[in-house]
């Protein structure tokens, strides 16, 4: 199942729904360059790590279009690759820590760079090329979310609770999600018994996106503040904990949503397993450890305060893998040592 949070026009745009109007409004826009994408991903009109590289992808190519049309795309080869590697960059720096976004950008313009290196370079097999990459990249991720949820439902065999962190559903990914997949894959199979869902400051991905999305498939739903976690633990309420990730160090360490850190704590004080499901997109094989992850500080408007104090907003926290119970990718679940069984079970990843 793919995700409806993003689409193809008829006419080859973009369509996203903008996420700053839920729960209250459901309204797509539409994006044909890459300005408007690169104001769509900072503005989180489109977010979540895999959505946001799909969604990139997908602004290549109707940026491409549009510039092809109006005769600004060279229709040699290098000049091509040279044009798009402008657009990609530009594209790829729109937020700086989820990994998914660069690697979907480095990818497209691999695939343009190899394709048309390897035939006669026209307009027509530039724009086909990227939007071959780009449905490709959308499908795979989809398919990544299936078999994530799967791989997790069975490690969660039992069922129970869960509490989950930000959002990592539909809203997030190309698929039914990584985190949230696994939590939708328990309720399909009658093994859900309550998800809870942080409300995710300041925000509220939580209370607004996850929340709705529980909606969506009728299933058992509780927000609690995000300073209200321990407290749930304390009282024996959760059996485990999921996240998603928004980058994944090569020894295991985790940036996710702020707040992810404090859960990990927790949940290691209270004896509660602690799980992230990614995708292998978001595994950063150049990326050592944790202490080498840029954290993306987002403005102090989104905190309501008083004048002539200072505002720390940090985007995202990282994890020490020492916390890490296990993580849920497409490939399995990976567990400790992490920068030996990472490694090992995507052998053929990027490095």
């Amino acid at each position: 199942m793919k995700t409806d949070a993003i689409k193809w026009t008829d006419d080859g745009k973009v369509s996203l729904l903008d996420q700053t109007l839920l729960p209250r409004e459901a309204r797509y826009i539409e994006i044909d360059s890459v300005t408007g994408m690169i104001e769509a991903i900072r503005s989180l009109r489109v977010r979540g790590a895999p959505l946001i590289g799909i969604a990139a992808a997908m602004g290549l190519v109707a940026h491409a279009d549009t510039q092809i049309a109006s005769g600004n795309v060279p229709d040699d080869a290098d000049g091509a690759i040279k044009w798009l590697e402008s657009a990609g960059e530009e594209l790829a720096n729109a937020r700086p820590t989820a990994v998914n976004l660069a690697w979907a950008v480095k990818r497209m313009i691999e695939a343009v760079r190899t394709s048309l290196h390897s035939e006669d370079s026209t307009s027509n097999a530039f724009a086909n090329v990227l939007r071959h990459e780009a449905d490709l990249i959308w499908e795979e991720d989809a398919e990544m979310c299936r078999v994530i949820g799967d791989a997790g439902a069975d490690l969660l065999e039992a069922g129970g609770s869960i509490l989950t962190h930000c959002n990592t559903g539909m809203l997030a990914t190309g698929g039914i999600g990584t985190a949230f997949g696994v939590i939708r894959t328990l309720h399909d199979r009658g093994k859900l018994e309550m998800a809870y869902a942080c409300e995710a400051r300041p925000l509220k991905q939580g209370a607004r996106l996850t929340a709705w999305e529980l909606t969506r498939i009728d299933a058992p739903g509780t927000v609690l503040v995000d300073s209200a976690a321990g407290a749930l633990m304390q009282k024996g309420a959760v059996d485990a904990v999921i996240v998603g990730a928004d980058r994944i160090a090569a020894n295991g360490d985790v940036a996710n949503k702020i707040g992810t850190l404090n859960l990990a704590v927790l949940a290691k004080r209270f004896g509660i397993p602690f799980y992230v499901a990614a995708p292998s997109s978001t595994v950063d094989y150049n990326t050592p450890t944790g202490d080498d992850i840029e954290i993306e500080m987002r403005s102090r408007n989104e905190i309501e305060t008083v004048d002539g104090v200072e505002v720390f907003n940090p985007a995202f926290d990282v994890t020490s893998e020492h916390f890490v119970t296990g993580i849920i990718t497409e490939r399995g679940v990976i567990k400790s040592p992490y920068i030996e069984n990472l490694a090992n079970a995507f052998s053929d990843g990027e490095e």
